[in-house]
């Protein structure tokens, strides 16, 4: 008869009932922290691959490889502390404002100054890059106005002036090129068309007291926007005049940076409570929380959604990294292929026009023996583990010892002792040790005393280690010392026990009278 290998008890494990939602976010793990020499006050991600992107801090913007989270260029080419450092649709030109009120655009390669505008007065918070019209750039300053300029011929073409304090916060929409979006320390958010220079739409009542705007967003429909005021994360609808459609409160301090994921269906947003909140947008509840160490300054996420990068008051820069599943590069690649079908290029590629074009499967041929040929099966012997075959050999010591290092899950280990226990074996197994033999039993009973799957037979193999070794205890300090710890142990779960004991008869008293009642 074949030995039979000891038998390892599977526990049901105690998990916590993770979202869908939850369980992704949680993929972006493993962050890389990267220490600035100033607060960093801007990220923004390219919009094409490989998606490098701007880090600004201190007097200078750093380019930065998503792969190897490894800085590429620096830009360093500023009077002051640098700001809003903006990578251009095409991925060739960066954009920065500093505190000095200068304007730069930068060749992302060379890091070449290619333009220079100087009409603000006070510092530049914001700089962006129009995205449906590239040679058009936004700015919003601390002298209480907004332009547009034009890079060419380095010149504001519109001037904003209807704020009355600071404008920190602004964009350029993405589904309109003439529809600019501010946010101003006036506690307004306002709709300016560049076309007439004027505000279509103001929203938020600075006589309620909604506090300073430190961002705004933009959903890529261009009908409804975002802001933040204080702790207070505000929806306006555009269509309906500007309409506050919802006002959300779920962050302890300022929120500081707003962000959509690549599909616009999800909103990060960031806080000086070190917190950064993920919303889903079609019921604006918090779907997931990430905690950082640092108040949060700045936020990005990637266009292919697979870095959140976050700007921290200490000059912390945090990476965290999601790896894609195969099948979410095979839909993109699909979809790709799909949007190239029907262009000239495609039709090119193809033998006739119309024709469609298949990806052969490279199929392994298998190969094939006579007819006559008779198949032998060989069965390969299963190997037997190290404490199995100590076990066989009835070496109960070297078996315990075996499963007591810190390796090995208490699971297995009690299922080797369990073994003992029936074989008669235990006893030969704690008996003749020193106290260094002993510390791992000691260790392995202080451990698991208290857990309730393993309580029992830990009290047990207790009993044993006191019955045998009770003539030598007080010669080793570091076996006492054990002792004197499961003993404590033991204690504090008693008493923890006599607890509940108590609170369950209160339950008890407390539910047989509502039930009278009822």
């Amino acid at each position: 008869m074949d030995f039979q290998p000891t038998l390892v008890q599977k526990h049901p494990r105690i998990t916590k009932d993770r979202s869908p939602e939850s369980k992704y976010w949680r993929r972006f793990r493993n962050p890389v922290f990267v220490k600035e020499y100033a607060p960093i006050t801007s990220i923004h991600f390219s919009p094409t691959a490989p998606h490098r992107y701007a880090v600004t801090a201190a007097a200078r913007v750093q380019i930065y490889a998503p792969r190897t989270q490894k800085i590429v260029k620096t830009i360093a080419r500023f009077k002051d502390v640098a700001r809003s450092g903006n990578i251009r649709q095409d991925g060739k030109l960066v954009v920065a404002g500093d505190d000095s009120g200068l304007i730069q655009v930068f060749d992302i390669n060379s890091r070449a100054i290619l333009r220079t505008m100087n009409e603000h007065k006070l510092p530049v918070h914001v700089t962006k890059f129009s995205k449906l019209d590239t040679t058009q750039i936004l700015s919003c300053s601390d002298d209480t106005t907004a332009k547009i300029w034009d890079i060419p011929s380095q010149t504001a073409i519109t001037t904003f002036t209807d704020h009355s304090d600071y404008v920190r916060a602004g964009l350029v929409s993405v589904s309109h090129p003439s529809l600019i979006l501010t946010g101003s320390y006036d506690s307004t958010v306002r709709l300016f068309d560049s076309r007439t220079g004027v505000t279509e739409m103001v929203m938020g009542n600075p006589e309620k007291g909604q506090g300073p705007v430190e961002d705004v967003l933009m959903f890529p429909s261009g009908t409804m926007a975002l802001s933040t005021s204080g702790p207070i994360l505000r929806l306006w609808d555009l269509v309906a005049g500007g309409r506050c459609l919802r006002a959300l409160s779920n962050h302890q301090k300022t929120v500081t940076s707003m962000a959509f994921d690549g599909s616009a269906s999800r909103l990060l947003t960031g806080g000086l409570d070190q917190m950064v909140k993920v919303y889903d947008v079609s019921t604006y509840k918090v779907v997931h929380t990430m905690r950082y160490p640092a108040a949060i300054l700045s936020l990005g996420i990637s266009p292919d959604d697979t870095h959140i990068a976050a700007g921290m008051a200490d000059g912390t820069l945090s990476v965290r990294r999601r790896q894609p599943k195969a099948t979410e590069a095979a839909a993109v690649e699909a979809r790709k292929e799909t949007l190239r079908q029907g262009t000239y290029e495609f039709f090119l590629n193809t033998g006739t026009i119309g024709e469609g074009v298949t990806k052969s499967k490279k199929v392994k041929e298998r190969a094939l023996g006579d007819a006559n040929e008779l198949k032998v099966e060989s069965r390969r012997k299963k190997r037997l583990r190290d404490y199995d075959r100590l076990l066989k050999a009835f070496q109960y010591g070297e078996a315990l010892d075996s499963v007591l290092r810190k390796t090995v899950p208490p699971t297995t280990a009690f299922s080797v002792i369990q073994e003992l226990i029936h074989r008669g074996g235990l006893r030969i197994a704690l008996s003749g040790r020193d106290d260094v033999l002993l510390e791992p039993v000691l260790q392995l009973l202080l451990k698991n005393v208290t857990d309730p799957r393993f309580g029992d037979m830990a009290c047990e193999v207790a009993i044993i280690v006191i019955e045998i070794y009770k003539s030598v205890i007080g010669q080793s300090p570091m076996v006492d010392g054990l002792f004197m710890r499961l003993q404590k142990k033991v204690q504090q779960e008693l008493k923890f026990q006599k607890e509940l004991a108590q609170v369950r008869g209160a339950l008890d008293m407390v539910l047989s009278v509502s039930t009278l009642e009822i």
